[in-house]
């Protein structure tokens, strides 16, 4: 077994070295051809001075080079940190400065809209562009060198020791309150998820998976580490519209689809070809609605439907086998192989049949927690009531904040979150970030940034503000700024004006629990 995240396709190549391992764009490349190209990656930073778990991170849409720096990075004995496509300039920055990026991997587009901020990132040393059509840029104390030129130098340079405790990756994921928070998954929390999850999908060597989820999202990346795992194909995707996928899938003979709520909704409105190549489809990122559900059911007859729920604190949680999905649609399952789930009372004794507690995960997947955040760190992973009574060190799971009961059949079924997390499109977005923006104006007394439920999205994000004294709310020029400073799946869909201070809780803060409850009946069912 592979105990590193970059061997999964190092063992695959052995065992199926002339079988596709990637298709992009029509292009095809054997497992014998990403592994040479990894390895290549790999020496060439070594090359540009990447030390022992430093971080490289990779600001692309998916194509081939994308994934090849990222299991490069790992080669090298490196930290790969996947940049999500649509983030905007600032909120970049911010990630390579958080985790003391030291290599960049990214356009030549891309890095046209950077160049501002990247004097800020005082850790990057090296910006390494993908197909430059023009002359690089001259940023000062940044070696800029093409992608092509970089792996041109064939010195031979020892990767760096690594083992399945080090630290492989760095994601961003939204926290309930501030900037993004860096999970830090070590290459044994990145196998350990591969396995499990073809272990419970039933992957094999002749599956074809679709990528269309950004591949900084874990539930995107696991299309890749799943596929890789068991020697079947990935095949990278950057749709424009729901009727691109559909077409992929016809013309790829694709057996695996992964998406989110907000998609599923669009794909199951639409007419897919019969005798379709899906063997199965998996939701997360939220509760499918039920109509989509029966909608997808009645489309996709032969298809196995996977209904699972995860954190990226620990990768995935649980799934619903197929079997149960008619008997029950509304629940998440019970836990993945590998993991056990606890539902616990705040004293952290295990709660009754029936009894609301909050989800706690254990076991290999947990992750090794939030990159340079002690406070936070501390706040989420917590020690676990012994499962194994005599261990004298206490054992870390993740308290994820959601609420949870459990039947009597041990099937789990999701309540709600308790913070103030906005989960909207597979998105987690914090409330501050967007407030942020809105405050930056200085056009407004006070903002609170919402989420209400949403047919589409889960949930929408809905901005109400206060004028300042003596002036008038542009609603034009806050929409407008939001644009620029914000990615489209953190846009308001709705910004409402307010006279007076908006409500307060006991604690004095705003009383956001009681502006949700006025505002959820905000997108009725149908609405778009």
């Amino acid at each position: 077994m592979s105990d590193l995240i970059h061997k999964l396709i190092f063992t695959s190549a052995d065992r199926f070295s002339d079988k596709d391992a990637l298709v992009y764009q029509g292009n095809r490349i054997s497992y014998a051809a990403l592994a040479e190209e990894i390895e290549s990656v790999g020496t060439a930073m070594l090359a540009l001075g990447l030390d022992r778990s430093e971080r490289v991170a990779v600001y692309l849409e998916k194509r081939a080079e994308a994934v090849t720096a990222l299991f490069g990075a790992t080669t090298a004995g490196g930290v790969f940190v996947p940049v999500n496509p649509i983030l905007k300039s600032e909120q970049v920055a911010y990630i390579l400065r958080d985790c003391n990026v030291r290599i960049l991997v990214t356009s030549a587009d891309r890095l046209k809209l950077l160049i501002a901020v990247l004097p800020q990132c005082h850790d990057l040393h090296t910006v390494m562009v993908v197909n430059p059509a023009e002359t690089l840029p001259v940023i000062s104390g940044l070696n800029v060198i093409s992608w092509d030129n970089a792996l041109s130098k064939r010195e031979r340079v020892t990767a760096h020791h690594s083992i399945d405790s080090d630290m492989a990756a760095i994601l961003y994921t939204s926290g309930s309150t501030g900037k993004p928070k860096g999970v830090v998954l070590s290459h044994r929390n990145l196998v350990a998820g591969a396995t499990s999850v073809a272990q419970y999908l039933e992957n094999r060597p002749d599956d074809r998976i679709l990528s269309v989820l950004p591949l900084s999202f874990d539930y995107g990346l696991s299309q890749l580490t799943t596929a890789f795992h068991v020697g079947a194909t990935g095949v990278l995707m950057n749709y424009l519209l729901p009727r691109d996928i559909i077409d992929t899938v016809e013309k790829e003979s694709i057996t695996g689809l992964a998406a989110v709520p907000p998609l599923w909704i669009q794909l199951a409105q639409l007419k897919w070809p019969g005798n379709i190549s899906l063997r199965y489809i998996t939701n997360s990122g939220g509760a499918m609605p039920r109509a989509t559900l029966d909608l997808l059911r009645s489309t996709f007859s032969n298809t196995r439907i996977f209904l699972m729920y995860g954190l990226t604190e620990a990768f995935r949680s649980t799934f619903l086998p197929p079997e149960q999905v008619n008997d029950r649609p509304d629940s998440i399952g019970k836990a993945i192989p590998n993991a056990e789930v606890l539902v616990l009372r705040e004293d952290g004794s295990l709660c009754a049949v029936g009894e609301p507690g909050e989800l706690v995960h254990r076991g290999a997947l947990v992750s090794m927690g939030y990159w340079n955040d002690r406070e936070k760190t501390a706040e989420r992973f917590k020690p676990v009531p012994s499962r194994q009574p005599g261990l004298t060190i206490p054992e870390m799971a993740v308290w994820s904040g959601d609420t949870v009961r459990m039947d009597e059949e041990g099937f789990l079924y999701f309540i709600g979150r308790r913070d103030e997390m906005i989960k909207t499109s597979g998105y987690r977005v914090s409330p501050t970030e967007v407030e942020e923006v809105i405050y930056a104006t200085a056009l407004v007394g006070e903002a609170a940034a919402i989420g209400i439920p949403h047919p589409v999205l889960g949930q929408a994000i809905v901005v109400i503000v206060t004028p300042r004294e003596c002036a008038r709310v542009d609603h034009d020029a806050l929409l407008a700024a939001c644009k620029l400073h914000l990615p489209a799946f953190m846009l308001p869909s709705r910004i409402e004006f307010r006279e007076g201070n908006l409500p307060r809780n006991p604690n004095g803060k705003i009383d956001r629990k009681l502006l949700a409850q006025e505002l959820q009946n905000t997108f009725p069912e149908g609405s778009a």
